[in-house]
């Protein structure tokens, strides 16, 4: 279905249907049309009924946005847009596009008999409860979601898994989305956020110069094995003069560590890796290397190789 803006204004069924994608609620439609033509449109199939207290105006499959508006509306007066779903809508890109989260006041029970009964061409919605949502929490948007910080926290609290909740709050830092900064003020105001410290931990890391989830791993076991906490995308002149940027650097003790993703395996990739690395051994420093899957698979053996290095360069652990 296209919606197109009415060109008259004084046609408010037309505006409204425009300002939500086609998708009201009952209350709303029969508020201007009367119970009567509601009722006649939905029989006749020009309009269809999505789920109980809500409508579309058309009788196509819903789209994206389409469903977006369904999950607010069917959920009940302030509800929003929250976690993934709404750093998704804010640009992050890589998150997951379903379930569909929204956030309800914790005062209010959203209807679960209709979440239950939605469409087969309807995402699956997950209703979370909050007894902290301030104005500077949400964001003047439509449909209405949280701000992209909150939105972030909330995702990391509500992820399967840690590594999951890391890479959600990498992601919308390393795309400009987000400041660790915004992170920190949400986090703030929401003294029982669950996950509260792994968010204030990572944000910190990523304020640090970690971009990447091996990197912010790469800190966490720096921590836990008791070494010295490195520069992160240290910037390194090479010997043609061209800016490099080091993943994890020791200055004091010259020691230097490349954390290599997926992307390393390119051929192209490779040769450049090459000749960083020749410029880092010939200006004497020692350079270690690892992939990302072994500094979260095998820390233990990742930092046994570190501490090695870091002894051999002259570090003494502190007694």
């Amino acid at each position: 279905m296209v919606l197109t803006i009415p060109d008259d204004g004084e046609d408010p069924l037309g505006w409204l249907a425009f300002a939500q994608s086609g998708v009201l609620t009952t209350a709303q439609a029969t508020g201007l049309l009367g119970p009567g033509v509601v009722r006649r449109r939905v029989r006749s199939g020009r309009w269809r009924s999505v789920c109980r207290g809500v409508l579309l105006t058309g009788n196509g499959l819903l789209t994206r946005d389409q469903q977006l508006w369904v999950a607010v509306l069917a959920t009940g007066p302030r509800s929003v847009l929250a976690g993934a779903t709404a750093a998704a809508e804010a640009g992050v890109r890589g998150l997951r596009r379903e379930p569909l989260h929204v956030l309800v006041p914790a005062t209010r029970r959203a209807g679960r008999t209709v979440l239950r009964r939605l469409p087969v061409d309807m995402a699956a919605v997950v209703v979370h409860r909050t007894s902290v949502l301030p104005q500077a929490h949400l964001q003047l948007a439509r449909p209405p979601r949280t701000t992209t910080a909150r939105a972030l926290v909330d995702a990391a609290g509500w992820a399967r898994t840690v590594d999951e909740a890391r890479a959600m709050l990498a992601a919308g830092c390393q795309q400009r989305r987000v400041s660790p900064e915004e992170i920190r003020a949400v986090i703030d105001a929401l003294p029982r956020a669950h996950r509260r410290h792994l968010v204030r931990r990572t944000v910190d890391d990523i304020a640090g110069g970690a971009e990447a989830l091996s990197e912010i791993s790469f800190l966490g076991l720096c921590r836990r094995h008791g070494l010295p906490r490195p520069s992160l995308q240290h910037r390194r002149t090479d010997a043609s003069g061209r800016a490099r940027w080091l993943d994890a650097y020791w200055r004091e003790w010259g020691v230097h560590v490349e954390i290599d993703g997926s992307h390393h395996m390119d051929v192209r990739e490779w040769a450049a890796d090459m000749r960083r690395q020749n410029d880092v051994w010939t200006a004497g420093d020692r350079i270690l290397r690892f992939p990302a899957w072994l500094v979260r698979a095998r820390p233990d053996e990742v930092a046994s190789t570190l501490r090695r290095a870091l002894l051999a360069a002259g570090w003494r652990p502190a007694t």
